[in-house]
């Protein structure tokens, strides 16, 4: 697997020459704060949805086995992750939340390439994004919520997730080395940062 150029960036790990990440603005994390009920049960539907996600690129591309290999053991982790909400959810007396959809994933998945010839590439950046901005927001969370319990589990979340967006881009420099990925990524990311900044705050990982 390539080798990532890795730099600490304010208690965060960017990967040089790439884009990097404006942060998310300090009102989102109020409203987190204001309805943690609410934020939990998105976030046990994001992890539903991404270990899902890892399943389906499984599905797609059977034949390419380091791909296999890291999609199955990322889904089983972030399976893990939903059983860890579920079960502060459950401690709380609360119950999943019906899916939604989310309007930051509806709007990135309209960036990915529908032709064959990118459509890999597009899909493994697009996880490197999400999975980005999710290790920032995690973080956050760790960084402001009061009780040590779920400061750690934050903390600890916030690290995988930041494992999770450098384990996508070196599988996309690896398995699409002959498209400009990097390129790609920081177009996809230049987006993201602009997207960020015009969807309304809400108490919810997006």
């Amino acid at each position: 697997m390539a080798e990532l150029n890795l730099r600490p960036i304010e208690g965060s790990i960017e990967v040089a020459g790439l884009t990097p990440l404006v942060p998310t603005h300090s009102g989102w994390i109020d409203c987190v704060l204001a309805d943690f009920d609410s934020f939990l049960q998105d976030h046990a539907s994001a992890e539903k949805k991404a270990s899902g996600m890892a399943l389906s690129m499984v599905s797609h591309y059977p034949n390419q086995t380091a791909l296999v290999a890291a999609m199955v053991d990322l889904a089983v982790e972030e399976l893990n992750h939903y059983k860890e909400v579920m079960r502060l959810l459950m401690a709380k007396g609360l119950t999943p939340a019906a899916d939604r959809k989310d309007p930051y994933v509806t709007r990135l998945n309209k960036l990915v390439r529908k032709d064959s010839a990118f459509f890999l590439l597009d899909r493994l950046l697009m996880g490197a994004i999400v999975e980005r901005r999710g290790a920032e927001r995690f973080g956050l969370v760790a960084k402001h919520i009061e009780d040590l319990e779920l400061r750690k589990f934050y903390h600890a979340l916030s690290k995988s997730e930041a494992r999770h967006w450098h384990l996508f881009v070196a599988l996309a420099r690896d398995l699409c080395a002959h498209l400009p990925v990097d390129t790609r990524f920081c177009e996809l990311a230049e987006i993201e940062n602009t997207l960020v900044t015009e969807l309304p705050l809400r108490s919810a990982l997006h």
